[in-house]
C-alpha cells in the first residue's frame, strides 16, 4: 500500500457510500477505490490536480468523478457516517465539533504594505467613541483595552 492510500479497513466503512461501477456504454467504469484514492491525496497534499501521480489514473477522470460525487453528495454521506461512528465510540464531544472551510483573507497592511492613510490624518477618539456606540459596540474588556492603547497624549 503506498502513502495516502486508504487501507483495507478504511475502505470498508466507506464503500457504502461509493457509487458502484456502473458504465453501460463506452469506456469500462474506473475503480472507485483508485478513484477515491486519488481525490484524497489531492485533498491532502493541496497539489494541483495536474500533478496527480499516475497511479490513479488521468487527473482529469478523477477530478470528474471528484465532481461528480460532490455534486451527488458522496462525501456528506461518507462524513455522516464517520461521524456516527465515531459519536458511537463516544470520541465526539459535540460542544466543540465544527468544520470551518472559510476563509478570511488578512489586509494588505497586515501583510506589510503600506497603509493607504496620509501621514498627518488627524484621528479623533470621540468619531472612534461615536462610531463603537453607532455600531452597538458595548464597552466590553477588549473594547477597553483597545481605547486604552490607542488614547493620544493631551495637549
Amino acid at each position: 500500500m503506498q502513502r495516502h492510500q486508504l487501507t483495507d479497513e478504511q475502505w470498508t466503512i466507506v464503500e457504502p457510500d461509493v457509487p458502484k461501477k456502473s458504465a453501460r456504454v463506452g469506456r469500462p467504469a474506473e475503480d472507485p477505490r483508485e478513484m477515491l484514492d486519488g481525490i484524497l491525496w489531492i485533498l491532502r497534499t493541496g497539489a494541483p490536480w495536474r500533478d496527480l501521480p499516475e497511479r490513479f489514473g488521468p487527473w482529469k477522470t478523477v477530478y470528474d468523478y471528484y465532481s461528480h460525487w460532490r455534486k451527488s453528495g458522496v462525501f456528506d454521506r461518507i462524513l455522516e457516517r464517520l461521524r456516527m461512528r465515531l459519536d458511537r465510540a463516544g470520541k465526539i464531544d459535540w460542544d466543540l465539533w465544527c468544520i470551518d472551510g472559510s476563509n478570511v483573507r488578512a489586509a494588505r497592511c497586515a501583510a506589510g504594505a503600506d497603509k493607504k492613510v496620509a501621514t498627518g490624518t488627524p484621528m479623533s477618539r470621540r468619531i472612534t467613541h461615536w462610531a463603537a456606540a453607532a455600531a452597538d459596540g458595548a464597552r466590553s474588556s477588549t473594547w477597553l483595552l483597545t481605547a486604552t492603547a490607542s488614547r493620544s497624549p493631551s495637549k
